[in-house]
C-alpha cells in the first residue's frame, strides 16, 4: 500500500486531497493540530473534518505543530513516504500582522523543517508545497488595468491571459503573510534544485469548496456564502468591490498531484488557480450567490483596502498545462457555489 503524508489534513486543501487518495487505496498520515481554530475562533474549527478522516482505517492522524522541530520528526520514523503534500499554513494577511513571528514560524520555519526531514528520510519522494499568489506582493497592481461596471480587468499586453510565473516577486509590498509564504516557497524551490529533490511549488489564487471553514480573515468565497445564507452583511474592503480573484476547487489540485507523482520534476513552480473562467469580483460573487441561493445579499463597504492586497489576480495556466496536458479545471465557479450552499443547508 502506498503512503502519503499530508500536512494541514484538516483544512480545505488537505482534507480533500486526503479523501481523494484514501478512495484510491492509499494510506494517509495526516498532520493537523487545529491551529485554524486558535487563529480564527470557532468558525475556523476543523475538528469535524479531522474526525471524518479518522473514520477511515487507512488514515492515521498526528496532532502535531509543524513549527516545532522535534514533533515533526516523529512522523518520518519508518519507511519513506511515497508522496508528501504540504498544505499546512497560517493563511491570513491580517492575522500575520498581529503576530509576525508565529506566522513566520508556521509558514517558513515549519516548511524548512518538513523539507529537511524529507531530504534525510524521503529524498526521492515527490513533495508538493502549497505556496500562494501573495509571493508576487503588490506587483500585479502595477500592471495595466481597466475599470468596468462590476470588476477591474487585466489589460496588460504581457499578462492578458493572467499572472504567469514570470512576474517578479521582488521589490514590492508583500504583507507579512506574503513574506513568510515567499520564504517557504523559495526553500521548497531550493531543496528541489540544490538537492535534486522532486519538489513542486503551487501558487494558487483563491481556493474554495464545501470543506472550507471560511472566516472573516480568510476564505473569501466560502465566508461570503455563509454571510448571504445567514442574512449577515459581508464587509468589502476597498477597490469598490471590483477586485477580482480566480477560484479553484481542491479536487483539481488532487488530480494534478496524482499526475505529478507519476511524472515528477525538481523545483518546479506553477501558478495554479481557476484562471479567467473561474474569476469573479466581490460584487459579481455577491450577485451570483444571491441568484443561486434566492437570498438577499447585503454588504457594507470601507474605502480602505487591505495592505498589499491585489486588485486583480487570476492565474495564467499555460505552463502547468504545457507540462501536464491532461490536467484541466474540472469544476466551474457556479458548481462550487452550489456545493457550498448545499453544505450550508445540510449543516456541514
Amino acid at each position: 500500500m502506498k503512503t502519503m503524508l499530508v500536512t494541514g489534513s484538516g483544512g480545505l486543501v488537505g482534507s480533500v486531497i486526503s479523501e481523494y487518495f484514501l478512495e484510491r487505496g492509499w494510506q494517509v498520515h495526516g498532520v493537523d493540530n487545529n491551529t485554524r481554530k486558535l487563529l480564527f475562533g470557532d468558525g475556523g474549527d476543523v475538528k469535524p473534518l479531522i474526525d471524518k478522516l479518522t473514520n477511515n482505517t487507512n488514515y492515521r492522524h498526528w496532532y502535531l505543530d509543524i513549527s516545532y522541530h522535534g514533533q515533526l520528526g516523529k512522523i518520518f520514523e519508518g519507511k519513506p513516504f511515497d508522496a508528501i503534500v504540504h498544505a499546512a499554513a497560517q493563511p491570513s494577511h491580517d492575522w500575520a500582522a498581529t503576530n509576525p513571528l508565529k506566522d513566520f514560524a508556521i509558514n517558513a520555519t515549519g516548511t524548512g523543517y518538513l523539507l529537511e526531514y524529507a531530504r534525510i528520510h524521503s529524498p526521492e519522494t515527490p513533495l508538493i508545497h502549497f505556496s500562494t499568489s501573495k509571493v508576487y506582493g503588490d506587483n500585479p497592481n502595477q500592471l495595466m488595468l481597466q475599470e468596468g461596471e462590476k470588476r477591474y480587468e487585466l489589460i496588460d499586453p504581457n499578462y492578458r491571459n493572467g499572472i504567469s510565473e514570470t512576474l517578479s516577486i521582488d521589490h514590492c509590498l508583500h504583507s507579512l503573510f506574503g513574506v513568510s509564504k515567499t520564504s517557504g516557497d523559495l526553500l521548497a524551490q531550493e531543496y528541489g534544485r540544490y538537492f535534486n529533490m522532486p519538489t513542486c511549488i503551487l501558487r494558487p489564487g483563491c481556493i474554495t469548496g464545501a470543506n472550507h471553514a471560511g472566516v472573516k480573515l480568510h476564505g473569501f468565497l466560502n465566508y461570503l456564502v455563509k454571510c448571504v445564507m445567514e442574512g449577515r452583511y459581508y464587509h468589502i474592503l476597498g477597490h469598490k468591490g471590483k477586485q477580482v480573484r480566480d477560484n479553484i476547487h481542491p479536487i483539481d489540485f488532487a488530480r494534478f498531484i496524482e499526475m505529478f507523482i507519476d511524472k515528477p520534476r525538481c523545483g518546479v513552480v506553477y501558478n495554479m488557480g481557476g484562471g479567467y473562467e473561474n474569476s469573479c469580483s466581490i460584487l459579481e460573487a455577491l450577485e451570483t450567490v444571491q441568484l443561486i441561493s434566492g437570498k438577499q445579499a447585503n454588504f457594507r463597504y470601507t474605502n480602505t483596502p487591505r495592505i498589499g492586497d491585489h486588485v486583480v489576480y487570476y492565474s495564467d495556466l499555460a505552463k502547468v498545462k504545457k507540462d501536464y496536458p491532461d490536467w484541466n479545471i474540472s469544476m466551474g465557479l457556479d458548481p462550487m457555489i452550489v456545493e457550498m450552499i448545499k453544505a450550508f443547508k445540510a449543516g456541514l
